[in-house]
C-alpha cells in the first residue's frame, strides 16, 4: 500500500514538473529577457578602460559617478593596461555576460587589433556594443624644444631628416600609431616609433623633451598645450577645433588625404542578456545628455556622442573596415 502510494506521488510530482516546465517554456524569450534585466544592477559594477590618466580614463569615470547616482550601486573604474589594449578587452570577454563587468575603449581593442595582430586571445567582433560615448580629433603634438614651430616646417623637416624624429604611441596597434603611419605614407616622411604603455607615459616624455611626436587625442593635450608644456600644431579632423581656432588641421598644412579622430565606446561581454545592454544604453545615453556632463567632456575637447544600439553596432563595424584598410595599405603587423 505504501509503495503504491510511494509510486503515485512520484508520477504527480514529474507531471507537475512536466507542466512547470512547458508553462516555463510558453513564455516568450522577449518576456524572459525582460526579467532578467529587471533587478540590473544589483551589485557593483566593474568599467575596464585604457591606463589611468587619458581620455580612455576620464570618460568613463564621468560616466561611472552618474550611473552611481542614478541607481544607487557602486560603479568601479578598473585599470587594465598592455598589448594595445588586449589585455583588459580580453578580461572583459572572457568575464560573465551579466552586465557586471564592462569595456570602455577606444578603436585599437575593437577594431584595429584584430587585423593588426597575427593572433588574438578574443574575438572583438564578440564584444556586444552599448555605446559611443564621445569622439575627439587626433592632434598633433611635439615636445616644447622641438625646432619646428608650424606643421608645415614640421612636416619639411621630418621629410628632410629620414630617421631622425621619434614619435610616441599609446602602445602598438594604437590610433596613435597607426595615425603616425599614415602621416608617414601620406607626407613621404620616416620616423622612429617609441610606444607607451597608454596616453600619460607619452605625455610625460613629450614635456619632458625625451621624445619628439605624438598625435594625441585634443581631450589630453589641450590643457597641457594651453599651459606651454607641449604644443599642438595641426588638429587631425576634417575642420579646425572650436577650442583652438589658431590651429590650422593637418590638411591646411598640405596634406589633404590626412584625417584623424578618436572615439571612445563601451561594450558588454558576448551574449550578455539584450535587455540588460538596452537598459545600460539607454541610461547612458540619458546621461550623455545632461548639461554638465557634456560641459565636463567639452572642457577636456571631446564632444558628447550617445548612439543607439544599432546606430552603435553600424558605426563600429565601419570603422572596423575603415582602419583594416588602413592596416593593410601599410603593411603594418604586430606578432
Amino acid at each position: 500500500m505504501t509503495n503504491s502510494r510511494s509510486r503515485h506521488l512520484s508520477v504527480a510530482a514529474i507531471a507537475l514538473a512536466a507542466m512547470l516546465a512547458t508553462l516555463i517554456l510558453s513564455v516568450p524569450s522577449s518576456s524572459r529577457a525582460e526579467d532578467s534585466a529587471s533587478g540590473y544592477p544589483a551589485r557593483a559594477i566593474r568599467i575596464i578602460p585604457f591606463p589611468a590618466g587619458g581620455t580612455a580614463d576620464i570618460l568613463p569615470r564621468i560616466v561611472a559617478e552618474k550611473l552611481r547616482e542614478r541607481w544607487k550601486q557602486p560603479v568601479v573604474v578598473e585599470n587594465r593596461s598592455g598589448a594595445g589594449g588586449n589585455i583588459g578587452a580580453e578580461f572583459v570577454a572572457a568575464s560573465p555576460p551579466d552586465g557586471y563587468t564592462l569595456l570602455a575603449s577606444p578603436p585599437g581593442p575593437i577594431v584595429i587589433n584584430e587585423t593588426l595582430y597575427k593572433a588574438l586571445p578574443f574575438r572583438p567582433a564578440d564584444l556586444e556594443p552599448i555605446t559611443v560615448l564621445g569622439s575627439v580629433p587626433n592632434v598633433l603634438t611635439v615636445r616644447p624644444g622641438f625646432p619646428a614651430q608650424t606643421a608645415h616646417s614640421f612636416i619639411e623637416y621630418s621629410k628632410a631628416n629620414p630617421g631622425k624624429v621619434s614619435f610616441a604611441s599609446q602602445g602598438n596597434g594604437s590610433t596613435s600609431h597607426l595615425t603616425a603611419v599614415l602621416f608617414q605614407k601620406l607626407t613621404g616622411s620616416q620616423m622612429v616609433h617609441i610606444p607607451y604603455r597608454g596616453t600619460a607615459p607619452a605625455l610625460q616624455d613629450i614635456m619632458g623633451d625625451n621624445v619628439d611626436m605624438f598625435f594625441d587625442n585634443l581631450g589630453s593635450s589641450l590643457n597641457l598645450h594651453l599651459g606651454g608644456k607641449i604644443r599642438i600644431l595641426a588638429v587631425g579632423g576634417a575642420e579646425r577645433a572650436s577650442s583652438l581656432p589658431d590651429i590650422p588641421t593637418v590638411r591646411e598644412a598640405g596634406v589633404p588625404d590626412f584625417q584623424s579622430v578618436t572615439w571612445f565606446a563601451l561594450l558588454a561581454p558576448h551574449q550578455t542578456p539584450a535587455a540588460i545592454v538596452a537598459r545600460l544604453n539607454t541610461a547612458i545615453t540619458e546621461i550623455l545628455t545632461e548639461p554638465d556632463v557634456r560641459e565636463r567632456f567639452s572642457k577636456i575637447g571631446v564632444q558628447a556622442v550617445g548612439t543607439d544600439l544599432a546606430a552603435t553596432a553600424k558605426f563600429i563595424n565601419d570603422e572596423r573596415s575603415r582602419w583594416g584598410a588602413i592596416i593593410k595599405t601599410a603593411n603594418v603587423v604586430i606578432d
